[in-house]
Formats: structure tokens, sequence, C-alpha cells
């Protein structure tokens, strides 16, 4: 799981790049929001977590790792999408969308904290 989880957040580190390269070409910055989601939740948090279930593999065996594993990689585009149409649609259905998209990836976060706190001897 370590492995998938890196190959995902380089996914998410080159979309987020792509996304701050056009926005510097275009100097529009309206969704920054959404490049640093993209790049703390995606990047920097999908990478460090793939590190550390490939070091602790006890860690990435779990119910707990598999459970956060989906509701990360589900809630986080979900949110995404839900923030950048709520900036540039002020349509009150896509910021409950970004909301459910947080709570998703939120919840799959406490299951990797439990994760750690609980398998990491």
């Amino acid at each position: 799981m370590g492995k998938q989880l890196l190959k995902i957040a380089v996914v998410y580190f080159l979309i987020g790049i792509a996304f701050g390269l056009y926005m510097s070409i275009t100097h529009v910055f309206h969704l920054a929001t959404v490049h640093v989601h993209v790049n703390l939740l995606g990047w920097m948090s999908l990478a460090i977590i793939g590190i550390m279930y490939h070091l602790y593999p006890q860690l990435a065996g779990t119910r707990c790792a598999k459970t956060h594993f989906w509701l990360h990689n589900i809630g986080l585009p979900v949110m995404m999408i839900g923030i950048a149409l709520a900036i540039l649609t002020s349509n009150p259905i896509f910021f409950l969308t970004a909301t459910i998209g947080g709570v998703i990836t939120v919840i799959g976060i406490f299951f990797f904290g439990f994760n750690v706190l609980r398998n990491l001897k």
C-alpha cells in the first residue's frame, strides 16, 4: 500500500505544480485554495503516509489503513472539485459538495491517526 500511496502522491504533485504554473502564467489566483489543498493533502500527506506504510508494513495491512486509503482518495477529489466549482460559480450546492468531500477526507485521516496510535510499536 505504501508504494500505491507514493504513486498517487506523485500524481497529486504533478497536478498541484501544473495548477500553480497555470495560475502564475495567467495571473489568476482565485483557485489558490485548491492548489494548496492538492499539494498539502494530496502530495505531502499521502507521500508521508506512503513512506510510513513502507517503513512500518504492520500499519499497511490493517483495516484502518484500507479504510483511510479509500476515504482519503475519494474525499479529496470530491472536495477539490467542490471548492473549485464553489469559487467559480458561487452555487451553494458546490459548497455542500466541498464540505462532504472534506468530511470524508477528515474521517479517512482519523482512521490513519488511529491506526498509527494503535499499531505503531
